[in-house]
């Protein structure tokens, strides 16, 4: 059994109050994300720094890698491409961290694109149907061709494609659904019930590759005012 949390986007003050519940209610549980711990909300320094302390495993989304190469490879497509995606809030939330900056970039980009957890694979956006010909015995087999189109619109941190089904269960966030939404045709349930909008942050408990219970926090005003 493990809970996967949806995007949170630098609200803190709501993913405390998640944590809270899911320790509560699942004492011990192996918690994970799904990415996007930055930009939008007011806290991603708070966010980054609180998973740091809690050893909380997550998988790249795009906004963690904007952040990322803008800040080491400013000129990259990928660094540009932060400057129009939300960058504002995060950087006033490292005013007073620069400090932690590099320990935190370092901790980005060194987590995985993928998870496979309890009968599920945990990524940021998913495996789209465009690399089904790449498929072969396993999720294995994608390692390669994901890592090398980590910019590419159909990649596992971009893709709106529908997902491929890989014979487990996928959970994903990245495109935002206002409750958390399973789709039976390919073995997805997406998880991203966008808190920076004030919606709600979303947890799922899986077992054995199937969601047995999502638990949700309204988003805290303090998150996004």
């Amino acid at each position: 059994m493990i809970a996967v949390i949806g995007d949170i986007h630098g609200c803190f003050v709501t993913l405390q109050k998640l944590m809270q519940r899911l320790k509560l209610d699942y004492p011990g549980i192996d918690i994970y994300s799904v990415g996007d711990l930055v930009d939008r909300g007011n806290f991603s320094y708070e966010v980054i720094d609180y998973f740091i302390s809690e050893k909380v495993k997550f998988t790249a989304g795009n906004h963690d890698l904007m952040f990322y190469y803008f800040m080491k490879q400013p000129s990259s497509e990928m660094g540009n491409t932060w400057l129009y995606n939300g960058y504002e809030k995060t950087v006033a939330s490292y005013s007073d961290h620069y400090e932690k900056l590099t320990e935190h970039l370092e901790y980005i980009i060194n987590t995985p694109l993928y998870l496979e957890k309890d009968g599920s694979v945990i990524s940021h956006a998913g495996i789209s149907k465009y690399y089904k010909k790449f498929l072969t015995d396993n999720i294995a087999s994608l390692e390669n061709v994901i890592r090398k189109d980590i910019e590419n619109p159909h990649g596992i941190i971009w893709t709106r494609d529908d997902l491929l089904d890989i014979g487990k269960l996928q959970v994903v966030g990245h495109t935002r659904v206002n409750e958390v939404t399973y789709r039976k045709e390919n073995n997805v349930v997406y998880i991203d019930t966008s808190a920076y909008s004030g919606n709600k942050l979303t947890a799922v408990i899986i077992e054995e590759g199937k969601v047995s219970q999502s638990i949700s926090i309204h988003t805290d005003p303090k998150d996004i005012e």
